[in-house]
């Protein structure tokens, strides 16, 4: 990867859009992770707007550090970012106060963290309407099209992807280039979705190098039979988590109604 060249592309390609939409920039929900250093980092790059927001619900302190750190970075180089912080704690228990928690407790946990997920959604557009700003998307190709590792209508709710054609490691190779500071390029990469520590990996039970390889080999018309050992088991949860989230990687669905009946 042509390190330089890519980023001033998305960088070029973020501007045009911007400008083609009369918009006065980004704003762009800070996680402390790699995916959201990265956008926000290109977005300032612009020289536009850009709004870093901060939405703790439960948060670990470790994922607000980094967070705060990072948005301090930015705009000791970036005159035109600013950030708020929206604590989103309250809202997020005063909703459980009103849905029906009962059923199957996993069952719950992930409808309580795909929530999570749709409250922030919900305050970056707040924000974004009070300020003529676009929602930059922090997906990467793994988790947008290979996985589909987001909450639909929650971080998969944005106005553009400047990163959704990267893979994971070159999302980590940019970070460097872009001199991301090294808490976040350390840290293990997780969606903090459920108020604990666990990882991405630890959810989806495969690494992002591991996931990588599954990709570019289910792209290339392998199958499961192709492989043994670690590398079948990694194949077979890469194709299963890509044939459930189908839903979410695809236009919805609209149902035609034949011009004869109409």
């Amino acid at each position: 990867m042509q390190t330089e060249k890519v980023v001033d592309h998305i960088v070029n390609w973020l501007k045009e859009y911007a400008n083609n939409a009369k918009v006065n920039g980004f704003v762009v929900g800070i996680s402390g992770g790699i995916d959201s250093a990265v956008t926000s980092i290109l977005c300032a790059k612009t020289g536009l707007d850009v709004l870093c927001i901060e939405m703790p619900i439960h948060q670990a302190e470790s994922h607000v550090s980094r967070a705060q750190e990072h948005i301090a970075f930015l705009k000791e180089i970036y005159p035109r970012v600013s950030d708020t912080r929206t604590d989103l704690t309250p809202v997020f228990e005063e909703f459980k106060t009103e849905v029906s928690l009962k059923g199957n407790q996993a069952t719950v946990d992930m409808a309580l963290a795909n929530t999570r997920a749709r409250l922030r959604m919900t305050t970056l557009y707040y924000h974004a309407g009070l300020l003529g700003l676009l929602v930059a998307g922090t997906g990467n190709k793994i988790e947008d099209f290979g996985v589909g590792f987001y909450t639909k209508y929650g971080d998969g709710g944005v106005d553009l992807s400047p990163i959704a054609d990267l893979m994971k490691s070159e999302v980590y190779a940019i970070g460097a280039f872009l001199k991301v500071p090294a808490s976040i390029l350390k840290a293990a990469p997780s969606d903090g979705l459920f108020g604990d520590s666990r990882s991405d990996e630890d959810q989806i039970g495969a690494s992002y190098p591991e996931l990588e390889w599954a990709m570019l080999a289910d792209n290339s018309g392998k199958t499961a039979a192709d492989f043994s050992g670690r590398q079948q088991e990694v194949f077979s949860i890469y194709k299963r988590l890509n044939t459930a989230n189908k839903h979410k990687m695809k236009a919805i669905p609209v149902c035609d109604i034949p011009n004869n009946i109409k």
